[in-house]
């Protein structure tokens, strides 16, 4: 299987449908075959052959789409950088992963100089859509004209496709090695639970330099729809562009469907193209998705479950478990089930399969596992042991297989001996009419250990107090779960994955202290 091979069955299917479209510029299959093969000449060119590392440091662009395709295309190892990080993270992956090249976009470009200064192994550095050649930048869009197109080098299966960093937050930053065939096992695995159908125009709202976008990608090149780019997020512009590309088919993290969802002018927006609405990457309280079913009566929720290292996808909650029937199951909090060609185990400390309904760690085995850690072969060995990814992620599963993740194993509290697992607190705390988004830590408590503490953003024009929040909690949780301490913020610190930084909200209460929760 090759990344790009979708790319080739779209031009022989549909050469002349559109291809992408990002502000003014829209493009055919045919038209962005011709782009991508004569990029990858352009690379070839500069001797980025198979196995260079290509850095990519962008907002959402049609342009980024193209160096995916280019870079895969000649056979090399694409690099997407996170540009939320800070110069010298940024720097960190460049020089780890051996980078020899860098494409930036005109937002980034002032980066440029401190990048050349603390990656000496940067050869090239090329400017997005640049026609000519500008402070020591090379034109990328002049390059390409130029250049003769390249023959697939062949690269596919078990080929590194990317090295995709994870973490930073706290300690050394993982670059996860991720082949031809894991992206594309994840891609049909998802194209198989039915969304991304046949003449899909999908829309890329998460940042393309992240995985759950990554999947997204894989899924429309593999089935040959329509791309519509955002470069970044804001709800009104994302329901702008369903409305006036008429988009069936996108994928977000919960906080950006929270902000959509709850959008007061939602009703001004015309969504009714909208088929599909993919959600992941972090948990979505039951609130939360009740509101949204209710903001998109005819849309179909699918939520994936997966990481950086499983290629993004391990377990799928299809459109139709997002429905609760009277007496039914609610299968509203599961992460879903296991897809169609990973294998799922809930295991104890020493990897023994636990009974059903049990909590232990999520365990995975498929074509989707990444091939390991870049430089790291001690973190390697540790995350593979025995063949199987160990996610760090605590679950139970059903007698029908539905996965119901509990929490990350380094975020659940120990509180006088009990563990206390913060998607239940948060799930609780989600349910307050007054809630719009929350986030669970633990911080030191002298005599328990750990406190349940939770940093609440409010709906607008709402108030709330801690004890009608705790009287709240009683009724739907045990009373040694229910928040201790509770603080009113304007928004919650996000990852550039949209991710909660739980490690900055931990950081004021356990700093200085000979232990924490990392």
């Amino acid at each position: 299987m090759q990344f790009t091979q979708g790319l080739e069955r779209a031009v022989q299917h549909h050469p002349e449908m559109t291809a992408t479209i990002c502000g003014s510029r829209s493009q055919t299959f045919t038209e962005l075959y011709k782009r991508t093969t004569r990029l990858a000449g352009c690379l070839a060119s500069k001797e980025l052959i198979k196995g260079a590392r290509i850095a990519v440091l962008a907002l959402n662009s049609d342009h980024y789409l193209e160096v995916y395709l280019a870079t895969a295309w000649a056979g090399a190892v694409i690099v997407p950088a996170n540009f939320r990080w800070s110069p010298a993270e940024i720097a960190y992956s460049l020089n780890d992963a051996g980078c020899q090249a860098l494409i930036v976009d005109q937002q980034h470009a002032a980066l440029v100089p401190i990048l050349r200064e603390q990656c000496p192994g940067l050869k090239h550095v090329f400017l997005m859509g640049g026609t000519e050649d500008a402070d020591g930048l090379l034109g990328l869009d002049a390059l390409i004209e130029g250049s003769v197109p390249l023959p697939h080098s062949g690269a596919g299966g078990n080929d590194l496709l990317g090295i995709f960093y994870t973490g930073g937050t706290t300690g050394r930053p993982k670059g996860v090695m991720l082949s031809h065939a894991n992206l594309c096992s994840s891609g049909l695995s998802m194209l198989a639970e039915g969304v991304f159908n046949e003449g899909g125009v999908g829309l890329h709202v998460a940042p393309m330099f992240h995985l759950a976008d990554m999947l997204m990608t894989t899924c429309l090149v593999l089935r040959g729809c329509t791309h519509v780019m955002l470069p970044a997020f804001s709800p009104d512009a994302v329901l702008d562009h369903v409305a006036r590309y008429r988009v069936t088919d996108t994928l977000v993290v919960p906080a950006m469907l929270q902000a959509i969802t709850d959008h007061p002018s939602i009703s001004d927006f015309d969504t009714s193209s909208l088929c599909n609405i993919l959600y992941g990457a972090s948990p979505a309280s039951e609130t939360l998705l009740r509101r949204t079913m209710a903001a998109f009566p005819g849309v179909r929720l699918t939520q994936g479950y997966g990481m950086t290292e499983s290629a993004a996808f391990i377990c799928a909650l299809p459109w139709h478990q997002h429905v609760v029937a009277d007496g039914g199951p609610n299968r509203l909090r599961a992460a879903g089930r296991s897809t169609f060609d990973v294998h799922v185990r809930i295991v104890d400390s020493n990897d023994c399969e636990v009974p059903r309904g049990e909590i232990g760690e999520i365990i995975v085995k498929g074509p989707n596992v990444m091939q390991g850690y870049y430089n790291m072969p001690d973190a390697t060995a540790e995350t593979l042991r025995g063949g199987w990814l160990h996610t760090g992620d605590m679950a139970w599963m059903d007698e029908e297989g539905y996965v119901f993740i509990v929490d990350r194993a380094k975020d659940m509290i120990i509180s006088g001996g009990e563990n206390i697992y913060s998607a239940e607190v948060e799930n609780a705390v989600a349910s307050h009419p007054a809630v719009a988004a929350n986030a669970v830590i633990g911080i030191p408590h002298e005599h328990m250990g750990e406190a349940v503490h939770v940093a609440v953003v409010l709906r607008p024009g709402c108030t709330l107090e801690l004890d009608a929040l705790q009287s709240h909690c009683r009724t739907l949780i045990a009373g040694y779960k229910v928040p201790r301490s509770m603080e009113i913020m304007p928004s919650l610190p996000l990852s550039g994955a949209g991710k909660i930084l739980k490690t900055q909200l931990r950081e004021p209460f356990w700093k200085g202290r000979d232990s924490a929760v990392s």
